[in-house]
């Protein structure tokens, strides 16, 4: 049977917080599909946004936005009020674009509040959730921890000791960061119940919802910083090439990414177990998974290293 639907991101719901979220927008959106008869609301990447605010540039493929959250349900279940709310608002001037640099300074500190009174009375179920995405939410959160204790910077810049995720400094960082890391751990979790809640109200409502898969991770990752044998990186941990794609009609130069390449002998020698894991996660959170840019795993461009444009690439064949 032929279905339709419609491509709408997240980010781009009417809201009066900066951004869209996961609530009562996002709900109205689903009954409009309903009641046109759509049956798939398509989306792009919900991971949390890096470099550009790309969702194409995530510091996590598993994880969720936080920016998604969505302040009234939090509000609903008092761990915010509406007054703090208002006092955080990040609406862009036109209300008509997100201001990411707002958002950035005044949604975190507002999360961390609710944070704070999550607190107070964790729910058992917070406990499950950790213990059941452990295998990617305890290198993630505190990967973002020890960002955040570095104002930002890439995992690149840091000292070798946490750039290469040697033991003690490892373990130096969980003990101190430890408040950090539970906060982000909270994010994920408030992320996931509210995303559950709407993707089951779209599923009784006949909508289904097609999710985005990048092929590619962005170099500053946690993925990449937990998981370096599986990409092409040099021995200071930077990428040894660049994903892009070559030169063609609508551009001279073609498009250098940046994103680091995988190495796919590495991944045929583990069965492919990072791959497995990503799309089982992906198939647990969607209805439908797309790949984007899924062509490179047939062939893909590569850029070497030191290239400033991705003319000087080749193409290489795929798994």
């Amino acid at each position: 049977m032929r279905s339709s639907g419609v491509l709408l991101h997240i980010s781009s719901l009417p809201s009066p917080y900066g951004i869209g979220t996961l609530g009562r927008e996002a709900y109205a959106f689903v009954d409009f599909l309903h009641r046109a008869g759509q049956r798939y609301w398509q989306i792009l990447p919900v991971g949390p946004t890096g470099y550009g605010d790309s969702p194409y540039q995530s510091f996590s493929s598993f994880a969720g936005n936080p920016y998604f959250i969505d302040p009234d349900t939090l509000r609903r279940e008092k761990l915010l009020t509406r007054e703090e709310i208002a006092a955080a608002d990040a609406t862009a001037g036109d209300g008509h674009a997100v201001d990411y640099e707002k958002l950035y300074n005044l949604r975190f500190p507002l999360l961390r509040l609710a944070y704070t009174r999550f607190l107070e009375k964790i729910p058992a179920d917070f406990f499950d959730f950790c213990r059941r995405e452990s295998a990617w939410l305890e290198t993630y959160a505190l990967f973002m921890a020890i960002k955040d204790a570095k104002g930002g910077a890439s995992f690149e810049t840091w000292e070798d000791g946490l750039k290469f995720r040697r033991a003690a400094a490892i373990d130096r960082a969980e003990r101190r960061l430890g408040r950090e890391i539970g906060f982000y751990k909270f994010l994920q979790y408030t992320f996931m119940r509210q995303w559950n809640a709407l993707r089951a109200y779209a599923n009784a409502h006949g909508v289904r919802i097609i999710g985005d898969l990048p092929m590619y991770v962005a170099p500053d990752s946690a993925d990449v910083w937990a998981q370096p044998a599986q990409f092409c990186l040099d021995p200071d941990g930077q990428p040894s090439a660049a994903a892009g794609v070559p030169p063609d009609y609508f551009s001279a130069d073609g498009q250098l990414w940046g994103n680091p390449l995988y190495d796919w002998d590495a991944m045929r020698a583990d069965g492919f177990r990072w791959w497995k894991e990503r799309i089982r996660g992906a198939a647990k959170r969607y209805d439908v998974v797309r790949i984007d840019h899924f062509r490179a795993i047939s062939s893909y461009w590569v850029v070497p290293r030191g290239e400033l444009t991705a003319r000087g690439g080749h193409w290489a064949p795929g798994p």
